[in-house]
């Protein structure tokens, strides 16, 4: 067998192997949701929040490793920084920073990100999305009366 061969067959084992790894696709219950416009609301569920709840889509590619790998990896950091799906956990002071965060990730083009936008173009913003939820983030720092 040449080296190319070899290298080849080793490849698709590997591959193989992989699948064998378990990936967590859970989607555990909603506990509470932002109250937001349903502007705001609509462009968040489209291009947020497969990262930010618990409501993802797994889509086909989520069942094939290594991408499933880096798809359950990206929800679960993007649940742990931002999870809407537990929005009235989120502590005042956490609210305070989300505030000044989501503006800034969204000024910067950091969110969504370019990967993932790449394979879900629909979850591209335009620049009245983008102002209506920094709009409404900035709101969130606000004091309460």
């Amino acid at each position: 067998m040449t080296k190319l061969r070899l290298a080849l067959v080793a490849a698709v084992a590997a591959l193989a192997l992989a699948q064998a790894v378990p990936v967590d696709r859970a989607n555990p219950p909603v506990e509470s949701q932002p109250a937001a416009p349903p502007e705001v609301m609509a462009a968040l569920r489209r291009s947020c929040w497969d990262c930010h709840s618990h409501e993802t889509v797994w889509g086909w590619h989520t069942r094939i490793a290594p991408v499933s790998w880096l798809v359950a990896h990206d929800v679960s950091e993007g649940r742990e920084e931002l999870n809407f799906s537990r929005w009235d956990a989120i502590e005042p002071a956490r609210l305070q920073k989300l505030a000044k965060k989501i503006p800034e990730e969204l000024r910067e083009g950091e969110m969504p990100p370019f990967l993932y936008v790449l394979a879900h173009p629909a979850a591209r913003l335009t620049d009245a999305e983008k102002q209506a939820i920094a709009d409404w983030a900035q709101a969130l720092g606000r004091p309460r009366h």
